[in-house]
């Protein structure tokens, strides 16, 4: 017994010895990295806002719309409704139906049949503006479900749209502590070095984009566009001209070759024609992580044009994989 005490507290003294070498500070690349992945994060969710922001836009025109309907339909029951009013009150005024007592027993039977007419006239009038007063009320009915169904969606989608935009900024703040908590000279060691490596990709994508061949079509003018920003910073919701995020760039990009699009890289990818990895073609649009939070625009060997992340700016990379996103899809315009 007294053996296995000895050689238990012999254990807990080497592991409280060893604990802090194994929990050592992480080196400047291990700090680096822990940093690009954030702002790969924040780029993602203000991805997520993006889509968040587009689908609410096309929910309020929807709205917009059917509201504006229902204020028809609700003039058109107040006008049949004051139809039937009038009926009702010339039919009171009148006193239709006790003459048609009082003729009943008349000894003129000309009269009588001529007043009968008259109440079936005015009955078959009410009774049509009664059947359309049930339908226009039906619709009213129907549309103001459908107002009210469009209200909850713009309020679920305003939600997402905070959140996600609040997810971005997070993201950015705790990149920022970490760096924040380093000393001077490494925070500009850091800094030094991210600032290099963006110069050295800048001045490799102008050479790239000048090697490029002649590309015709829209897919051209989209390139062409594109590979002209390269330099341009990256910004949460930017879509130039100075600033860009990755789908603002190809939304404007394509602009310019006469296509619409969304600001929206997931939003993006439905639409177009899908293609085979393996059949890309410059110009092509090429999509990435599940869910889509990333575009690029193809430029053939490989390589793609676009706005990578918080902290970066428009250059042109490999189109394969973009860190820990994948290649999801490809759509042509």
């Amino acid at each position: 017994m007294r053996n296995r005490a000895l050689v238990l507290l012999v254990a807990c003294s080497l592991a409280w010895v060893i604990s802090p070498q194994a929990q050592a500070a992480p080196t400047l690349a291990q700090i680096q990295a822990q940093v690009k992945d954030l702002e790969e994060q924040a780029t993602a969710a203000a991805e997520g806002a993006q889509e968040a922001k587009v689908k609410l836009a096309a929910l309020q025109r929807s709205l917009s719309g059917i509201q504006a309907q229902a204020a028809i339909q609700g003039k058109n029951v107040d006008s049949i409704s004051r139809n039937l009013g009038v009926i009702a009150v010339n039919q009171y005024k009148s006193g239709s139906l006790s003459q048609s007592l009082e003729l009943l027993f008349s000894s003129d039977p000309t009269l009588y049949l001529s007043s009968a007419g008259s109440l079936e006239s005015i009955t078959r009038q009410k009774s049509i503006q009664l059947k359309k007063y049930q339908s226009a009320t039906q619709k009213l009915n129907a549309t103001s479900l459908t107002v009210a169904d469009r209200l909850a969606q713009v309020k679920v989608l305003q939600k997402k749209l905070a959140q996600q935009s609040a997810v971005a900024q997070d993201k950015l703040k705790k990149a920022e502590a970490i760096l924040a908590k380093l000393k001077k000279e490494d925070r500009e060691r850091l800094a030094r070095l991210a600032q290099e490596q963006e110069d050295a990709d800048q001045k490799s994508s102008i050479e790239q984009a000048k090697a490029l061949g002649g590309i015709s079509g829209r897919a051209g003018l989209a390139i062409k566009f594109a590979t002209k920003q390269i330099g341009d910073r990256y910004v949460f919701g930017a879509d130039g001209m100075t600033y860009w995020d990755c789908s603002g760039l190809t939304m404007r990009a394509y602009q310019t070759a006469g296509v619409n699009l969304p600001h929206s890289s997931a939003a993006q990818s439905r639409m177009g024609k899908y293609v085979p990895f393996n059949q890309k073609k410059p110009g092509d649009l090429v999509f990435f992580g599940r869910p889509v939070s990333h575009v690029g625009i193809y430029i053939g060997g490989g390589k793609m044009v676009h706005a990578p992340r918080s902290g970066s700016r428009v250059k042109i990379a490999s189109a394969s994989s973009l860190g820990s996103k994948r290649l999801v899809a490809v759509r042509r315009f």
